[in-house]
Parts: C-alpha cells; sequence; structure tokens
C-alpha cells in the first residue's frame, strides 16, 4: 500500500501557510534535512569562542562526533538543534558569503547565521580531572545534565527503534573519554561554576537512560534521580529552582519522592510515539514494561504530583508513519497525532514535538522522516491544543530547550 506524502517545497509550503513564522519553518526544515558545512564556514569556527559539539546524548547524522559547531542560532536568535548530514540528505550548507556566516541551500543564499558563544567553564576541569563539558553540556540559556548514558532497553532488545544512545556512548568513550555515570561531586562542581556567569542560564536539565532494575520497575532509576537532584540542590539558596527531568513513565509514588526530596519543579515522560501500534512497534521495550496507555495514566498523575503548566511529554514526529504504518497518508497520521495530544492536554499533560532526525546507529537510520507540511501542521495543531487548553510550557520552551519548533511558536502566539 502507497503513503501519501506532501511534496512541497519550502517556498510552497511558505506560500501555502502565510501566517507561520518563516524563522520557525526555517528552522524545522533544517531539523528536518540537517545541516552541512564549507571549508570556509569551518575556519570562522574559533574553537576558544564558539561551542563545539561532541557532547550530545545522540550521534550527528553523519556519524562524527567531533570538530565542528554544536550549531548555529537564527537571525532573530531562534535556536537550531541539527547535526551535520551526508550530502545524500540534502542538507542546508553553512558558508561565509560576503564575509558573512550564511545558511545556504543549493547554493543559494537564504541568511545570515551564528555559532554558539562557548560557556565559560568549558574546558575547566572538575577536582576529580574530569572536563566540565564532558560533565554538563550548554543549550544558550540551559544547563544539560546526563548523568547516566546508558539504556537498560538496550539490554533486553527493546530499545526505541529511532535511538543511537549506547552505539553514541561506545564512540564517545573512544574519541573524547566519555564516562557512562557522572559523579554527583563533579555535578555540582560544574554547576557552581557555570552559575558564575550570572544571567547566562536559566534552568537546570537533567534526562539519560532508562533502568528498570529495583524492586519496583523503575526504583533504580528514581533512586539515581534523587541522588543526582539533591547534590544539585546544593547549588542554590531555594528549595525550588527552574528544573526539568526527563526520565522513563514512573509511577505516582516515585514521582512523589522525586518532587517531596529534591528541588525539581518539572517533568517531562516522552511517550516518543502518540499512537498505540506504532509505539509497540518503536518502543518496544516502553512497551513491555510499561505500556501506551498506562504511559499516558502516569503523565496524568505526573500533573496531581507537580502541577499543571509543570508536566510534558515529547514525541519523535515522524517515525509513526515508518513502515509499516497503519496511516495511509500524513493527513491521516497527523489527525490520529493531535487527537491523542488533545487528550492528553486536557488532563493537564503538553506535548511537545522534535523533529525526527535519522541516525546512522539505530534501526531507522535509513529511513525517511516526514515532509516538511507535516512539521509545520504539527507544530501548529499543538500550539493551538495548549490555546484551546490554557497550557502553557514554558519550562521547555524555545529559550530552555530550542528543540520544539510548536514551542517556538509561544514566541508570537
Amino acid at each position: 500500500m502507497s503513503f501519501a506524502r506532501s511534496s512541497l517545497n519550502f517556498a510552497e509550503v511558505a506560500a501555502k501557510y502565510p501566517d507561520f513564522p518563516r524563522f520557525v519553518m526555517l528552522k524545522t526544515d533544517i531539523h528536518r534535512r540537517g545541516l552541512s558545512y564549507t571549508d570556509a564556514a569551518l575556519a570562522a569556527f574559533d574553537p576558544e569562542r564558539h561551542q563545539a559539539g561532541g557532547t550530545h546524548l545522540f550521534n550527528t547524522r553523519d556519524g562524527k562526533l567531533t570538530g565542528r559547531p554544536e550549531s548555529i542560532s537564527l537571525r532573530d536568535g531562534t535556536l537550531v538543534l541539527a547535526t551535520p548530514a551526508p550530502p545524500e540528505q540534502n542538507p542546508y550548507v553553512v558558508d561565509v558569503v560576503d564575509g558573512k556566516l550564511t545558511l545556504t541551500d543549493r547554493g543559494e543564499a537564504i541568511d545570515e547565521v551564528f555559532y554558539w558563544d562557548k560557556p565559560d567553564y568549558y574546558g575547566k576541569r572538575t577536582s576529580n580531572g574530569v572536563l566540565m563539558q564532558n560533565v554538563v553540556s550548554s543549550r544558550p540559556q540551559r544547563l544539560f545534565v546526563v548523568p547516566n548514558r546508558f539504556c537498560h532497553f538496550w539490554t533486553d532488545g527493546g530499545r526505541c527503534k529511532f535511538c543511537d544512545i549506547v552505539n553514541n556512548l561506545k564512540q564517545q568513550r573512544a574519541e573524547i573519554a566519555m564516562q557512562t555515570k557522572i559523579k554527583a561531586q563533579d555535578i555540582k562542581e560544574t554547576i557552581q561554576e557555570a552559575l558564575k556567569e550570572k544571567g547566562r542560564f536559566t534552568a537546570v536539565f537533567l534526562t539519560g537512560g532508562s533502568d528498570f532494575r529495583g524492586e519496583e520497575a523503575f526504583d533504580r532509576e528514581t533512586d539515581y534521580y534523587i541522588d543526582i537532584l539533591r547534590t544539585i540542590d546544593e547549588c542554590f539558596a531555594a528549595p525550588k529552582y527552574p528544573s526539568q527531568l526527563l526520565c522513563t513513565a514512573l509511577n505516582k509514588e516515585q514521582l512523589q519522592r522525586i518532587h517531596e526530596q529534591t528541588g525539581l519543579t518539572s517533568v517531562t515522560m516522552d511517550i516518543e510515539v502518540l499512537d498505540e501500534e506504532q509505539f509497540n512497534r518503536v518502543c518496544p521495550g516502553k512497551a513491555r514494561w510499561i505500556g501506551y496507555r498506562e504511559w499516558k495514566r502516569r503523565l496524568c498523575d505526573a500533573v496531581e504530583v507537580f502541577g499543571e503548566n509543570r508536566v510534558n511529554t515529547g514525541i519523535v514526529s515522524g517515525t509513526e508513519i515508518v513502515a509499516p504504518t497503519r496511516f495511509r497518508s500524513e493527513d491521516e497520521a497527523l489527525e490520529a497525532v493531535l487527537s491523542e495530544a488533545d487528550d492528553l492536554a486536557a488532563h493537564g499533560v503538553s506535548t511537545v514535538n522534535m523533529v525526527w532526525q535519522p541516525r546512522p546507529e539505530s534501526d531507522f537510520g535509513k529511513e525517511q522522516n516526514a515532509s516538511l507540511e507535516y512539521y509545520v501542521r504539527l507544530a501548529w495543531g499543538l500550539q493551538n491544543i495548549r490555546r484551546k487548553h490554557g497550557l502553557r510550557v514554558d519550562f521547555d520552551d524555545y529559550r530552555r530547550c530550542g528543540n520544539h519548533p510548536d514551542s517556538d511558536l509561544a514566541r508570537v502566539f
């Protein structure tokens, strides 16, 4: 059975959706297609000033870790979180045109772009001798902590099909001496050093691989995050501070323990795919250990624990249409996804969208993501659902994360 995709190019999508902000649309398409850098653009990259890639949780689309910029920002400040992609994926190209760093497409200059400035703590070491940039990485306004880079779903054949976390860890350990588990003291020292850069960072974010071990499933994961968060708490005078944990769908008791025993203020539990049939196929470990309907129920429970506008879930949009799929078109998939997102929003849970970027060391590494029009309509739909239900996603928005085209729309609407 053939699958119906939109074939509109950027100019045609922009003409069809004139009210959709162009910078957000451009960001979305860069995420969808990836980036590449000319020799001139790489020569303009200053490792003493600019933030280099290499410490992210997942690998690049061309499988190369280091020696290039982390990513770019657009002229209006829009944060782009796209990784280098091989030529066959038709990436946008960063070049130098008339002395300015410029985004180009098929040789045509589009607009000036900028590399991210490196934070002051990068290059420094903890008392244990660990490079601080390998302990806590940075997005322009958020401290990004990954205390555990191993996911136990990979031990029983349950890894998510789009994910390359463990394969990326193996490469990072070989190339940049990345640790699988980061010591709490190293995290504390790094955050304390980062906070010396007054006004730079607005939130702390934690995430990592799932760990189903424990007397109750995921108790080990819960205990580990509590230990890490308690140490981070020592960096702040207030009992609660802007913070986000992206974790497995923990049960209500586990969430209550985290909320009561730490300074954490928001939680994200990524369901990845808003369709039960595709969830079971794409995320077999999550399906086996928790299940789609239970995952949704636990998201709703989290609202009772953390409060409204403090809970969301993320989807890796585009994986729902990877064959075999029950959907016959992008229209059908979009309708189903937005219906599920609306159901969650009715219970106080926001959904944010990550544009799927196929990674070569994942099971879906050679699959095709969705069309630009699909992603534009999805971003509109998710933003409108939040407006309909009076929800905000301030803790995971365009400033604190930058990975979600739908939350970028909150800048304008």
